[in-house]
């Protein structure tokens, strides 16, 4: 469907959470997202979280960020996050289990590849940590010098590199950067993305996108546009699984019902899309877009069925 998408949200917006898209991405198969909705708002925590961990107040951060990861339990920003509060708290086995959940979800989030590889060396695992320096010498010769990430890999490379090389007695140190993207960068990259999601341009929205994610965690506005991008790039498991944590977020979130339902009818789910359609029916008192979109896409499905 062609609508063009188109964004009123705020930074301030965001981090409140829980707004509705006004835009046309799309939804997915598979059975439905939980209706159980936690009584906190996962983006507002995530940013509490980054606040305290700002301000040294670890135990703080670390409650936050288990609060988000309740909820998202394989968001690759807040286990690295969680990490680094655990590592303040001098629990390095904790954070150890952070940040490997943070690696398996994201194998190139470099600060995270950091850490683990440092806290292997801090728990006397070195093959581990050696393991971790040879992925970031990877993602730097893959690198070559010209992406985005190319001033962080090269620190993190020599960071890792000393901690190895260290005596065992020596205090371990690599100072990670808290200077964690701000809500107004967040929001910038927000708008960026749906820029680019306008002019077809699937995989660099993506990428800010997660410059966004970086900001406010695992939001329901931004995981539905992932669901969306990955989808126009034919990637559908993808974005089923951005919709399903979008809606996990905020069972009720018009945007991310409408589209998952829209997928669902592209790829032959139309029970599942039924679903989605009497789920946006229940919860639009008086009619909704969102709800006369998708039942517009279940029409069209039966059509070419037919």
């Amino acid at each position: 469907m062609g609508r063009t998408v188109r964004s009123t949200l705020l930074a301030a917006a965001l981090v409140a959470g829980a707004t509705a898209l006004v835009a046309n991405p799309g939804g997915s198969g598979g059975s439905a997202p939980s209706m159980s909705a936690p009584d906190y708002d996962p983006a507002a925590e995530y940013r509490t979280g980054i606040e305290a961990l700002q301000a040294q107040r670890y135990q703080d951060a670390k409650r936050a960020f288990d609060k988000v990861l309740k909820v998202a339990p394989g968001d690759a920003n807040t286990n690295y996050l969680a990490g680094l509060a655990a590592a303040g708290l001098n629990d390095l086995k904790g954070s150890r289990k952070y940040y490997e959940r943070a690696v398996k979800a994201d194998k190139e989030l470099v600060g995270a590849v950091r850490e683990l590889g440092v806290t292997y060396v801090k728990l006397g695992e070195k093959e581990k940590a050696d393991s971790q320096l040879a992925a970031l010498k990877a993602m730097q010769q893959k690198c070559a010098g010209a992406c985005a990430k190319a001033a962080e890999i090269g620190r993190a490379v020599e960071a890792l590199t000393a901690a190895i090389g260290a005596p065992p007695q020596a205090r371990l140190e690599t100072r990670p950067s808290l200077l964690f993207a701000s809500a107004a960068a967040g929001d910038h990259a927000y708008l960026d993305a749906v820029g680019l999601i306008n002019e077809r341009r699937y995989e660099a929205a993506i990428e800010a996108l997660n410059a966004a994610r970086a900001s406010f965690g695992p939001h329901p506005d931004v995981l539905t546009y992932l669901g969306f991008a990955n989808r126009k790039l034919g990637r559908y498991d993808s974005a089923e699984t951005y919709y399903r944590a979008a809606l996990a977020a905020v069972p009720d979130h018009r945007g991310a019902t409408e589209y998952y339902g829209e997928l669902m009818a592209e790829r032959g789910d139309l029970e599942g899309a039924e679903r989605m359609l009497a789920k946006l029916e229940g919860s639009c008192d008086f009619g909704c877009a969102e709800a006369d979109e998708l039942r517009r896409w279940i029409q069209a499905a039966r059509s070419r069925a037919s």
